[in-house]
């Protein structure tokens, strides 16, 4: 049966509305299959604003990846701004799709894409709109199944009532066996209703099905132990890993947005992976192993992706883009050839030890040198060696004074305030660096025209990372470290002006530690939150602490239970049924390392430390050099 466009009845509404272009859809490469000739049809939404959730890699691929399947359909649904919220309720408008403007409750998934925990309160706006249940417990039969993804699904017990399934990992595969799960259960007539469905997707040990499992607690709050309560569940969930990325080129035809988004470019992924170790970055640890695409296959899919977009300016994507074992070929190949056109390339935030003035030359070819962003983390010798971040200040003196002697006058410094063991002497360290840093700049320029933007983000303890066991730094702190460090810059005439400082206050960070560590028993406060006009919550200006804070003391839950605690070894921790390939011993003891500053070395170039994720899950590490080139695209 049909399902009508909502578009006529929203198109009444946007002429009151702030940016109603984010609305209409009708992008460029965007698909709008008919609805009678599928069978399985999804909702893609990153829950955040249209213009932060177009570019998002991983809805784009699922989006293109599901709708090249025959009788699937894929649309897309994002975040709508308060002022439109309170029109589609006064006026009856659900939660549409931007593609087709159908509502979202009449999909079969609806699936969303979790790359912070602060959209959780947007989520909870997107479902109340559709007209969905928020409690997964009270969907009926008509009710789309309610997915998680994404790097927070890793941890997705916080949401966990809201939440029907959540699958781990890479989703492309993963989102082709699902849609297959339930084709097979429609052309059967739907055996079982809803909980057939839900138990045929759990039983295959892919996906996460939270109200099959039962949580108990010891009487001091910790979990005692979670198990599942059917027959037929597995006790663990692994997570998916695609180790062919040749395979799954995509996008292929990336989305062209009509409104302004925070990225304004064509971006493909180099490679997938990161086994640099440093100790606060969960994506590095739970998409291990490294796993890169092969040049030729990197070639042809900026190719592609510039001729089907029109974009000009492409950037080369990963956890460490610099890492690429051909990272130089790929680079001089590309910028040969796109050397006379538009095309620009641009390589994200680097590592200082993987950086060279040649690649930087490379990518600065066809484009302008607006700058370039490393990413020390600590602020001095010893906290780096705590994080892992095996990064001295000899080499970033060296290769800063390098690339401004090149004709770069912007550097950009990126910092954490807050990580385990450190002290104020260690955030006093960064000013100290960001001096060094322009002193060095002035000397090998012999002008005083040069700049460093010092970067700080509270640092937050996340699971399946060393630090999952480390208590948080209470926003107190982290606040007063960074009054004194923005009074070490303001105070010193010489250098305050040529050094910025961006930074984040300590409160947003204590309510993520609370989203990111949390069990079950926190959803209540993301649901009172929520009831309270929490919307946005990852943006400043949307943000309240205050809120969250009274939310919590409502429910009864104690945030500096979950926050500012430390863990002991052995506690059951509310993600350890959910497998992410990593040994939770190797983890532990690569916490006590940090603890006593010793660095571990990076396995893709020395012997494998047992970091468990190899064996677990069947994979190993894919690196070159393949010894390909990247030929012109026409003959001269």
């Amino acid at each position: 049966m049909s399902v009508e466009s909502l578009f006529p009845r929203l198109e009444a509404l946007l002429p009151r509305v702030q940016k109603p272009i984010q609305y209409v859809g009708g992008e460029l490469n965007s698909t709008v299959k008919d609805w009678d000739e599928t069978t399985v049809r999804w909702a893609l939404m990153y829950p955040d604003a249209y213009e932060v959730g177009l570019p998002n890699q991983g809805v784009q691929i699922l989006y293109e990846i599901l709708n090249e399947l025959p009788e699937t359909l894929a649309e897309r649904t994002y975040a709508v701004w308060p002022d439109l919220e309170a029109l589609m309720r006064s006026e009856g408008v659900p939660q549409f799709t931007v593609d087709a403007h159908r509502p979202v409750r009449a999909f079969d998934v609806l699936g969303l894409s979790f790359s912070t925990e602060l959209g959780y309160t947007n989520m909870l706006t997107a479902l109340d709109l559709a007209g969905i249940p928020l409690e997964a417990a009270d969907r009926g039969e008509d009710d789309p199944i309610v997915l998680a993804g994404g790097h927070a699904a890793f941890n997705p017990e916080p949401i966990a009532d809201f939440l029907d399934a959540a699958v781990l990992g890479d989703g492309e595969q993963i989102a082709i066996a699902i849609t297959e799960v339930i084709r097979e259960w429609k052309a059967e007539g739907s055996p079982g209703g809803r909980d057939g469905l839900l138990m045929r997707l759990a039983e295959s040990g892919g996906v996460y099905v939270p109200k099959f499992y039962d949580v108990d607690y010891h009487p001091d709050g910790r979990i005692q132990r979670v198990a599942p309560n059917r027959s037929g569940v597995p006790w663990r969930i692994h997570k998916h890993t695609v180790m062919d990325l040749d395979e799954w080129p995509y996008p292929k035809k990336p989305l062209v947005p009509l409104a302004e988004t925070v990225h304004e470019r064509f971006s493909v992924e180099i490679f997938r992976g990161c086994t640099r170790g440093c100790r606060f970055c969960q994506a590095g640890m739970i998409t291990r192993p490294v796993r890169e695409r092969s040049i030729t296959t990197i070639g042809d899919m900026v190719e592609a992706g510039v001729k089907a977009s029109g974009f000009n300016e492409v950037g080369l994507l990963s956890l460490s883009s610099a890492d690429h074992s051909e990272i130089g070929e790929v680079a001089k190949g590309l910028a040969d050839r796109y050397e006379g056109t538009n095309t620009s390339l641009s390589l994200p935030s680097t590592r200082v030890d993987a950086f060279n003035i040649d690649l930087a030359n490379e990518f600065s070819r066809n484009g302008r040198r607006s700058g370039l962003t490393f990413a020390p983390e600590g602020g001095s010798e010893r906290m780096r060696k705590v994080i892992n971040k095996m990064v001295t200040e000899e080499d970033l003196i060296r290769t800063v004074s390098t690339a401004y002697t090149q004709g770069w006058r912007q550097v950009k410094l990126y910092f954490m305030c807050g990580l385990p063991t450190e002290e104020d002497a260690d955030v006093q360290g960064i000013a100290d660096l960001a001096k060094k840093v322009i002193k060095a700049g002035r000397e090998a320029t012999g002008s005083r025209d040069v700049r460093c933007t010092v970067s700080i983000g509270g640092f937050v303890p996340k699971p399946h990372t060393p630090f999952q066991w480390a208590g948080q730094a209470d926003h107190e702190t982290v606040d007063r470290r960074l009054k004194a460090l923005k009074e070490a810059l303001r105070g010193d005439r010489d250098y305050g002006r040529a050094i910025g400082l961006r930074y984040h206050d300590g409160k947003p960070s204590i309510v993520e530690g609370l989203l990111s560590r949390g069990d079950r028993r926190v959803g209540e406060v993301i649901r009172a939150v929520w009831a309270d006009g929490g919307r946005f919550d990852g943006w400043s200006e949307h943000f309240s602490y205050q809120r969250w804070m009274d939310a919590a003391a409502k429910v009864g839950v104690d945030v500096d239970w979950y926050t500012t605690r430390e863990r002991e070894e052995n506690e059951v921790l509310p993600w350890d049924h959910l497998d992410a390939g990593l040994d939770r011993e190797w983890l532990w003891q690569d916490w006590q390392d940090a603890v006593n500053d010793v660095e571990v070395e990076d396995c893709r170039w020395t012997p494998c430390y047992d970091c468990g994720v190899c064996p677990t899950m069947g994979t190993e590490i894919q690196i070159g050099p393949t010894g390909k080139k990247l030929l012109p695209l026409t003959v001269v």
